[in-house]
């Protein structure tokens, strides 16, 4: 598997105190993939415009793209870029999906 792919199988992926299979996977599957192929073409993007264009809550954009870093899920580059006053830009490498 290349970094750029996400595993198709999520089982046993998500984790947390409060995760529960039966009710969390099917939303959290939707989400990351959601946010991987949104932001997957390179360009930088704050949280609050990745969640209004996926339509998933900012929170969780923001977990799926630090879960995106992690090996089960790809080992993405994701980046971030400080812009000041708190506001952050994030993008996939877009190296990292050649």
């Amino acid at each position: 598997m290349t970094s750029s792919q996400i595993p198709l199988d999520f089982n046993a992926c998500f984790d947390g105190d409060d995760y529960d299979d039966r009710r969390d996977r099917a939303r959290l599957v939707g989400q990351i993939k959601r946010v991987f192929d949104y932001a997957k073409d390179g360009e930088w993007r704050t949280v609050q415009h990745i969640a209004e264009a996926t339509g998933d809550p900012e929170t969780s954009v923001s977990a799926q793209l630090r879960n995106l870093r992690k090996a089960r899920f790809g080992g993405h580059n994701v980046e971030k870029r400080h812009e000041g006053n708190g506001l952050y830009f994030y993008r996939i490498n877009p190296k990292d999906n050649g």
